[in-house]
């Protein structure tokens, strides 16, 4: 009996919410202040759109794990609003929420191609994997306390701090996230329970009973009431609560050996009072068993059988329905936080592995409690088998279990620690761990890497382009090919199991054999190693591991950590500096070739025997300075390389003859250290004679002269031919470190550019920060400088066509003429002063007409600047882009192709980030991986399919007895079994639940009819309102195809006792023959050819078949009707009673 009407519920109930959603508008947090917007004089780039195109590693900020066991892909969600997306053949990917908050939910719609996630602000977001975009968002109106998502399907159970029961629905066609009609306020629960909930009390869990498709859920609220709500009647089907609590045994478990039963003869008033429900999960595969943790460390596993009724439970007169479990006797104890059961398939899930994190001592070690449980005696007979410790490596952030195969005795457990990392325990790690004496750290398949960053360290990148050469490309590509196909065969993880996670499948694009490798990245490491990926397309794959390590020869220095690197692409070279001023040169040959690598040194030269297999070969290693190398830079032929060292000095190498072309002295007074290199071309002419000053014969080669700069803003220049110093001058008065130095394109024409940036001297730039105006050092550093040029300069800028040079300083960037420098003059044609320390520059061009420099600064911020006159286009931050903050040395790892492409390192997280959105080699949909596969989805829909009619096949009765006895039992049956729907089945009869309000209809029909999908233009109402109908069906006795055509034979009677009457027939229990006349007898049995007995016979045996099949039909449909089952049960049982000794003409 209901203690309000359904209008005084729905009166209330609003009230109730109405009050909630002004509590929660008054107590709200005021709101964060948007970020600034650009200034509005600003310049913007049409196309400037920065965007994530590849991202490695996990956050240093994860905290939640989700799984999808179909798709084999593994979610983490992160403390400040990211989502790490992680499939198979190294594919991954990063989703980002607008706002940097914490998730505190996250789960897979299993099998969709969705993510659900819950963050801290109660913004529900459900994210589409296949086009890796948010699809929606909703924001609830209270604090979500508690988040579920029905297995199998696209609806939510949502319960808040204030006790209520929502249901949420995403909407795929749509693409929006509906709150559903069905919702349950709390007092609306407690009548009809008939218990007393306090006010706001918040629901703490929500999990749907196994076997019961999403129809069931049960509800666990903070005081520690516990009700299991049965969805499609509106009504509990049982509550638990403490003063329910029939508790007789505890079990303390301290160790493996020491295991306690005690006996609890009274009940205390602990037991007595309520306590706070912290974590729980269910323990058995059909939703009878419980457990269910506390905020005081009390593990309960309660008994949930539906068996018991809500009049016994009210009468007291339930057994021992919980069991204790401790880890401990002290009274201080940590709350358990999470549960976890693991089920063993090989004891019908009896036995199996309760994970528990919580539950011992404070200040005890952190540690991951297994309880291997037997359960199949029952609850009053729990066996504790073992405890097993699993020590972290690390504070404990979340763990999730992922079922094994049928034949597999345990499952698979990721655990996730702090900051960010991620191991996996199979059946073998488990299984040692089991068998182990006491607690140790197993040895766990850790999460493979396909970049790393920090084991080995990262020192130095470097993302290049490799030119259109076909050779090249062709040698690139087949030892991609190789190592791809020997990582297939030994999949790269640390530790003997297989990594599980295997979802999503590469671009069609990476598949194509005609396209070659057009980029590379290059990594140098703490270690002394080299590691190179095909950056081709946006999911790497790595393809060289090279080790400098030679056999047979000690070389001081060979495995220091690499400071500098350069490729060649026109010449397949690679140059590699380390810490202890040792440079590699390499050459890309491809198949192994058996060569001697020449080792030069300051005073000798010898052959070493340095092989890397196939794909690159050394070609010399050059010792001559035992300082860090800090610059590497070929030449424009490649047949030279310029090293620029710590101590200041610059060596030249010759790369042919792996021989040293000249070793400078140091160029500066300052010994500081060489930071950037630069090149340039010039054409060499007789100037003896005046009449050939400026004419070059076509067979001399043009000679190349060497910028170089140092950290304390002085410009060398150097000949790379004979090692002459042309000139050098200081560029920064200011005691602030230079960063780098570029020659510009020689299309910005310097005369211009003069004039257009000769303005009056009160005049501000434009953006504010210095005046662009000629400046001329003081006299006396004019004098200096002139006095550092050489006879040789003096010429050499009569054939230099004119460029200017760049030079950006940590709180400056200046813009200079070649032949300014050349000639002494200390002008420069541009200035910027920067308010902001600038850590990191690049040059981009984006075509032949559009290009700028790229700044970041130690703030985090990016700016984008034009070309020559370095006027503010855009502006963005690292932070926003990425969520990072920018780290010391992190421009180290910063690199860029020149065209917009930006990489960068952060912890474990390397990231390549696109400026613009003209730049599609990593932005066009064919070349992006596909995180949902459509092809498993539908071949796991189509195996639960046939699975599901092979059961089916499998459980048929074929007797006219055992049907009826199997109608009368299949509810028992499904309780001991996991039955499972498919979508095109759940979802209908999920839809018409949740679109409904509570109590509406109490005769809602989910019966056989309602499995089949609704009907196009149906709705709802005309669903519901339709008359309820036991369909009795026609079924042929032997069918001779698989698919029935079911007509209606009969429509039920709306007095149930004429239903009984009339399918008895006014039977009694009563066997003797009841007499008929022969008239009676022959109009109901006459043939319409001959009267032959045997006919006769046949057709009372078809009849009697029949009507078998048609009492099997009308038990299975009339399960579904929850006021007519017990019933129906009494109807079959009498019928079966009276039909086992009827005779034939008893029909």
């Amino acid at each position: 009996m209901f203690l309000k009407t359904i209008e005084e519920r729905r009166w209330s109930s609003s009230i109730f919410k109405s009050c909630a959603m002004f509590t929660k508008l008054f107590h709200r947090n005021p709101q964060q202040s948007s970020p600034s917007e650009p200034p509005e004089d600003v310049p913007q780039l049409k196309d400037f759109e920065p965007r994530i195109v590849v991202h490695y590693g996990i956050p240093s900020t994860a905290s939640i794990l989700a799984f999808d066991p179909l798709q084999h892909l593994l979610a983490i969600g992160t403390q400040d609003g990211r989502i790490k997306v992680i499939g198979g053949d190294n594919i991954e990917c990063l989703l980002i929420s607008p706002t940097p908050v914490p998730l505190k939910n996250l789960e897979f719609l299993q099998n969709q191609g969705f993510l659900v996630s819950v963050s801290n602000e109660n913004v529900v977001q459900v994210w589409d994997l296949e086009r890796r975009r948010l699809a929606s968002s909703l924001r609830w109106e209270s604090n979500i306390s508690a988040f579920s998502v029905v297995c199998g399907t696209n609806y939510m159970y949502v319960g808040d701090e204030y006790g209520y029961l929502s249901v949420l629905k995403y909407d795929i066609e749509e693409g929006n996230i509906q709150h559903m009609p069905y919702q349950i306020p709390p007092e609306l629960i407690a009548d009809e329970v008939g218990i007393e909930i306090p006010d706001q009390q918040s629901v703490v869990g929500l999990v749907a009973q196994p076997s019961t498709s999403g129809k069931r859920v049960l509800i666990a609220y903070q005081n520690g009431v516990i009700i299991l709500w049965d969805v499609s009647e509106d009504k509990s089907v049982l509550v638990r609560a403490h003063k329910d609590l029939q508790l007789k045994d505890e079990i303390i478990i301290r160790s493996t050996g020491d295991v306690r039963r005690e006996s609890l003869s009274y009940k205390s008033d602990d037991e007595q009072a309520e306590k706070e429900i912290s974590a729980l999960c269910w323990v058995s595969s059909d939703g009878s068993m419980l457990a269910v943790g506390y905020v005081d460390g009390d593990i309960l596993l309660w008994n949930l059988s539906t068996a018991i009724s809500i009049k016994d439970q009210k009468a007291n007169k339930s057994s021992n329905n919980a069991i204790k479990l401790r880890f401990s006797s002290g009274d201080r104890r940590l709350p358990v936080i999470v549960l976890h059961w693991s089920a063993n398939s090989a004891h019908n899930g009896n036995v199996g592995q309760l994970f528990v994190y919580g539950g011992d001592d404070i200040g005890s070690e952190e540690v991951l409690t297994i309880l291997n449980l037997d359960l199949s005696s029952g609850l009053e007979a729990l066996k504790c088998i073992k405890r097993s410790d699993l020590t972290l490596n690390g504070p404990y952030a979340d763990i999730v279990l992922v079922p094994g195969a049928a034949e597999s005795s345990y499952t698979t457990l990721f655990v996730l620690t702090n900051p960010g990392q991620l191991h996996v325990y199979d059946d073998d790690c488990l299984s040692g761990l089991v068998s182990a004496q006491e607690k140790h750290a197993v040895n766990a398949v850790q999460c493979p890497v396909t970049l790393p960053t920090v084991e080995p360290y990262m020192t130095i990148a470097k993302l290049c382009s490799v030119h259109n050469d076909g050779n090249l490309q062709r040698v690139l590509k087949e030892v991609a090919v190789l190592a791809a196909k020997r990582q297939v065969a030994s999949p790269t993880t640390t530790g003997s199991a297989k990594w599980p996670v295997s979802g999503g499948f590469p671009s069609q694009l990476s598949s194509d054999e005609n396209i070659g490798v057009e980029r590379i990245y290059i990594a140098g490491y703490q270690d002394g190693s080299i590691r190179i990926w095909d950056a081709t397309f946006p999911v790497f794959s790595q393809i060289f591991v090279l080790t400098f390590q030679v056999e047979g020869t000690e070389v001081p220095g060979a495995s220091a950590p690499i400071s500098a690197l350069d490729f060649n692409s026109t010449t397949s070279s690679l140059a590699v500096g380390n810490d202890c001023g040792l440079v590699h040169l390499l050459e890309l040959v491809g198949e192994s070739e058996e060569k001697n690598v020449h080792l030069v040194t300051e005073i000798k030269r010898e052959e070493i025997d340095l092989h890397h297999g196939n794909g690159w070969q050394s070609t010399a290693v050059f010792s001559l300075l035992n300082s860090p190398v800090r610059s590497l830079q070929y030449t424009f032929s490649g047949s030279r390389i310029v090293v620029g060292h710590e101590c200041g000095k610059v060596a030249v190498l010759d790369v042919k003859s792996s021989s040293v072309v000249f070793l400078t002295d140091f160029l500066v007074s300052s010994s500081s250290p060489v930071i950037s290199l630069a090149m340039k071309t010039y054409l060499q002419t007789d100037t003896d004679d005046p009449e050939q000053s400026g004419n070059t014969s076509p067979s001399d080669p043009p000679s190349e002269v060497a910028f170089i700069l140092t950290k304390d803003a002085q410009i060398i220049l150097l000949d790379s031919s004979s090692g002459n110093k042309i000139c050098s001058r200081s560029v920064n008065s200011k005691e602030s470190a230079a960063i780098s130095l570029y020659i510009l394109e020689e299309k910005f024409s310097v005369p211009e550019l003069s004039l257009q940036n000769t303005v009056n001297p009160s005049q501000n730039s434009t953006d504010g920060k210095e005046p662009l105006l000629p400046h001329t050092e003081p006299d006396s550093d004019s004098a200096e400088a002139k006095e550092n040029i050489s006879s040789e300069g003096v010429e050499l800028w009569k054939n230099f066509v004119d460029s200017l040079i760049l030079v950006c300083c940590e709180d400056s960037m200046l813009l200079y003429s070649t032949k300014s420098l050349i000639q002494g003059e200390p002008d420069f044609i541009c200035k910027i002063d920067l308010e902001k320390q600038c850590c990191w520059t690049t040059i981009f061009k984006k075509n032949e007409l559009e290009s700028g420099v790229v700044l970041v600064y130690s703030t985090g911020v990016v700016e984008i600047r034009s070309l020559p006159d370095l006027k503010v286009l855009a502006e963005t931050s690292i932070m926003s882009i990425l969520r990072w903050n920018f780290m010391a040395n992190m421009e180290n790892t910063m690199s860029s192709s020149g065209n917009g492409h930006i990489t960068m390192v952060c912890g474990c997280e390397l990231a390549v980030i696109s400026l613009f959105t003209s730049e599609n080699d990593f932005r066009i949909p064919e070349a992006l991986p596909r995180l949902h596969d459509k092809v498993v989805a539908e071949a796991a829909e189509a195996a639960l399919k046939f699975s599901l009619s092979q059961k089916s096949k499998q459980t048929a009765p074929t007797g006219l007895l055992g049907g009826i006895i199997k109608g009368i039992n299949r509810e028992k049956e499904n309780e001991n079994a996991s039955i499972e729907e498919t979508r095109d089945v759940l979802v209908p009869k999920l839809e018409a639940l949740f679109s409904r309000t509570p109590f509406s209809v109490s005769d809602l029909d989910l019966g056989d009819d309602f499995d089949e999908p609704m009907k196009s233009g149906s709705t709802l109402r005309d669903i519901v309102d339709e008359p309820i109908k036991l369909v009795v069906e026609k079924i042929e006795a032997e069918p001779k195809s698989p698919t029935l055509s079911p007509q209606t034979q009969s429509k039920t009677e709306t007095n149930k006792q004429t239903e009984r009457d009339r399918l008895l027939e006014g039977g009694s229990a009563i066997t003797e023959p009841k007499a008929r006349t022969a008239e009676e007898i022959k109009a109901k049995y006459r043939k319409n050819a001959t009267g032959d007995t045997a006919a006769v016979a046949l057709e009372a045996k078809d009849k009697l078949l029949e009507r078998q099949m048609k009492l099997e039909k009308l038990k299975e449909n009339s399960e579904e009707l929850a006021s007519g089952s017990e019933n129906f049960a009494s109807m079959a049982e009498q019928l079966a009673k009276q039909m086992e000794n009827r005779k034939w003409w008893q029909l």
